[in-house]
């Protein structure tokens, strides 16, 4: 029996799902969380062989004890995973320290968490990316916004999401962000694209080749949505554009991904930019070795008929999916703001579209900067009852 460890199984809330599927498969399914066990909810609970409770996930001593408590009571781990953004460096420092070789060491943290440094494998793969420079002056800024213009975007090198992502337009706008930016961290600063996001989401076997391929377009940028407060929109599409899926796979190439679990994000132009290409080419965002975030795990089985939890573990037992496929429509996230004018009320959002929709919560405050306050899931057949759901959902009233 193969020993995995599961690191923060408790959230997000939906990941409990992960190791439902691993224990299906025969895995023993260990856990490590901060949560006390008493208050794990009872599909995690049946889904564990063993939970570690810490008091907390960054003090690394205390992880590095447990995965040290569930070797000296198991044997070898074979596998160590969160699939989290937030934990890649941690996962990928107790792999390393443990000589657990199924996944990212601390060597490959580079490559795949800074931004900068991203840029050239995208370029090996024949994808275009904005042109950047690290933030250092603000005559070094200056100089670099003369040669590719305003605006300009600046966020971490090594940051998470849209978080302290911001667009300059000028030199006030600059000289406010150097002023407040914070000390400790690198920033890198892009030439700004005139595009919406497409993502590529797969899941990869050891072999580098995609066992399940699907992605999603954010037709509004989450640094807005994050810094204006605004509603926030995205929708898995029907069907992978071939260009999408061309550009994702020489991605994987590039990057050497094996046995994971990916969200690479794309720029696709919404119109011709220099240096660029022309309006609907795809341009290199960021790469994400984990799944997309929230609840979009669950809006690909919505949209692809599937299940990507039991797909994902069968990666990790079979190398290899035993699903078939299923039948394809669009599914459509629409978060909405607390506070905002709407036409449509809960009540009537629901007497219009209740037949079509999968999921209905309120989005936990940690999520809602990007995600909105009340989250609506929905399923349509084609692009045009895609357009009108979103139209009635997000409608304001005028004044």
């Amino acid at each position: 029996m193969s020993n995995v460890i599961f690191i923060s199984p408790n959230f997000p809330t939906n990941y409990w799902q992960f190791c439902r599927e691993l224990k299906n498969n025969g895995m023993n399914v260990l856990g490590i969380g901060d949560q006390p066990y008493d208050q794990l909810s009872p599909q995690l609970k049946d889904s564990l062989n063993e939970y570690y409770k810490v008091d907390s996930l960054e003090q690394y001593d205390a992880v590095y004890r447990g995965v040290a408590f569930f070797i000296h009571k198991y044997g070898r781990i074979d596998w160590l995973e969160s699939n989290n953004e937030y934990w890649l460096e941690r996962d990928a420092a107790l792999r390393t320290d443990f000589h657990i070789t199924s996944g990212f060491q601390t060597s490959d943290i580079p490559r795949i968490k800074y931004k900068s440094n991203m840029k050239e494998y995208y370029q090996a793969a024949g994808i275009p990316t904005a042109r950047f420079h690290l933030v250092d002056s603000r005559k070094g800024c200056l100089d670099f916004i003369k040669e590719v213009g305003w605006p300009v975007v600046v966020k971490p090198d090594n940051g998470v999401g849209a978080c302290d992502t911001h667009k300059l337009s000028s030199a006030q706008d600059l000289d406010q962000f150097l002023s407040a930016k914070a000390p400790e961290v690198s920033y890198i600063m892009e030439e700004f694209i005139h595009a919406e996001v497409n993502s590529y989401d797969a899941i990869i076997d050891s072999k580098g080749e995609p066992i399940f391929e699907t992605g999603n377009v954010t037709p509004m940028s989450i640094m807005d949505i994050v810094n204006q407060e605004d509603n926030s929109i995205y929708y898995i599409v029907k069907n992978l554009p071939a260009d999408t899926r061309k550009a994702g796979r020489a991605t994987v190439k590039s990057f050497g991904v094996k046995s994971r679990f990916v969200h690479f994000e794309f720029f696709r132009l919404t119109q011709d930019q220099e240096g660029m290409g022309k309006q609907g080419d795809i341009v290199a965002l960021e790469v994400n070795m984990r799944p997309c975030g929230g609840f979009s795990p669950d809006m690909m089985n919505f949209a692809n008929s599937t299940n990507v939890y039991k797909i994902w573990a069968d990666m990790i037992a079979f190398d290899r999916s035993t699903l078939e496929p299923g039948e394809h429509c669009f599914c459509a996230f629409a978060g909405r703001r607390d506070g905002k004018p709407f036409v449509y009320d809960h009540a009537a959002i629901m007497e219009k579209y209740g037949g079509q929709m999968k999921m209905v919560e309120r989005i936990p405050d940690v999520l809602s900067g990007a995600m909105g306050n009340q989250m609506y899931m929905a399923v349509f057949p084609t692009q045009k009852k895609l357009d009108k759901f979103y139209h009635d959902v997000l409608l304001c009233k005028e004044g």
